[in-house]
């Protein structure tokens, strides 16, 4: 099993710039995966619970874990974070932003709490048949981090069927593209939270992201959400 450590970073950084999205090789185990699993029912985890039909954010149910995270989830925003750090640095300059994250999440999370986002965010999704979540982005207040990162959880056609992870970018002038990418249990997809650069006939263009869940069609999806910014 590889570690967040040993990824390659710059193969990473070349795949979100060529396509919107990296995916990682499986970082954690099937017995990790269901240990995660399990923490659904636990309220004592969670800081909030949504129910997505209410809110009309899709069908589902998802909760934002309280702090401390739970080990395994706080060592891998760590880890995941101090990878990514360099490339939204790069995606800064390359969007022309004047920020600069620093190499540990700790202090990047003390940065948000002077702006008053002290929230953490990283959650555990659950669909059942049917289940979907709409278009989004996931943004909680003036300040965000330009990458993500979800794992699925359950074992894809063994667990669940359809309920694929979904991209749309938008680019200036020119029509959506839509991409759908099946991530393998334990797997990490790691894509932008809201706008990437790409380079254009003349200049370097701003395009918007946004992703979802398509449709799952029998079975059970759960799924991990790693977002490196807290919220409001």
């Amino acid at each position: 099993m590889i570690s967040v450590p040993d990824l390659d970073w710059l193969a990473i950084e070349q795949q979100v710039s060529d396509q919107g999205f990296a995916l990682t090789l499986p970082l954690l185990t099937v017995a990790e995966c269901a240990q995660l699993r399990g923490l659904f029912e636990d309220d004592g985890a969670f800081r909030r619970r949504i129910n997505m039909d209410r809110h009309s954010f899709g069908s589902g149910d998802y909760g934002y874990f309280a702090d401390p995270l739970p080990d395994i989830v706080s060592d891998l925003r760590r880890d995941l974070f101090t990878g990514l750090s360099p490339i939204a640095n790069r995606m800064a300059i390359a969007l022309r932003r004047e920020m600069v994250f620093p190499a540990a999440i700790e202090e990047y999370r003390q940065q948000y709490a002077v702006a008053g986002q002290t929230k953490p965010t990283p959650l555990l999704l659950r669909y059942t048949t049917g289940g979907y979540n709409r278009l989004h982005r996931d943004l909680y207040g003036d300040l965000s981090f330009p990458l993500q990162a979800t794992a699925t959880l359950s074992e894809p056609g063994v667990d669940f069927t359809g309920g694929q992870f979904l991209l749309v970018e938008n680019r200036p002038w020119q029509q959506a593209i839509g991409t759908v990418v099946d991530i393998p249990q334990g797997a990490f997809i790691l894509f932008p939270t809201n706008e990437r650069p790409v380079q254009g006939t003349r200049s370097v263009m701003r395009a918007s992201m946004r992703h979802g869940v398509s449709r799952v069609t029998s079975g059970l999806r759960e799924t991990l959400g790693i977002i490196f910014h807290d919220a409001a």
